[in-house]
């Protein structure tokens, strides 16, 4: 395992003991939640993409921050928070919820903006390397990889993501 992936991993720990330090909800998103759901890192992560409650952004944000991550600065503060260290990216998505209980984008341009059906489910957990994480659905993941390049004009279909989409449904499609 090369070492970025060590240093992506320990991250991950990282921020998985800080939200339980503060008692939030926190989902792993993108590449990562599916090499958690496969069980195996399948390629290489630019970043690490987390959901957070759109209330638990500021308080994630800034424990971490308090531990000499770095706020890029790259969106609005309510949209999302990029972070870095020792070459490490995390980007922290703010969720938020509808009166009927559904969730939707938390901030930024796209406020109130539906997620995918199921996304979050409480139960679903990955693990990898001994690290037992949140994630989003496979189903969700799949839906989010197809529909970004429609959701957001000028979002190109990246190759990284038509082979994530291969390997999830194979892995939704394996006889258990």
């Amino acid at each position: 395992m090369n070492e970025l992936v060590q240093a992506q991993l320990s991250a991950i720990t990282e921020v998985l003991h800080a939200a339980k330090t503060l008692g939030i909800e926190i989902w792993l998103r993108g590449g990562w939640a599916m090499d958690f759901y496969l069980g195996q890192v399948t390629r290489d992560h630019e970043d690490i993409d987390w959901f957070v409650w759109q209330k638990d952004l500021p308080g994630i944000s800034g424990l971490l921050i308090s531990r000499d991550w770095v706020d890029l600065a790259r969106h609005p503060l309510d949209q999302q928070r990029d972070l870095f260290r020792d070459g490490v990216e995390l980007g922290f998505a703010p969720l938020a919820r509808t009166d009927c209980g559904d969730v939707v984008v938390g901030g930024g341009p796209f406020m109130g903006e539906p997620w995918p059906k199921n996304m979050i489910v409480n139960s679903l957990f990955g693990e990898l390397e001994g690290i037992r994480c949140p994630i989003i659905s496979p189903e969700s993941q799949i839906e989010i990889k197809r529909m970004m390049p429609v959701w957001v004009p000028g979002f190109r279909r990246r190759d990284k993501d038509i082979l994530d989409i291969a390997r999830l449904e194979s892995a939704l499609h394996r006889p258990q």
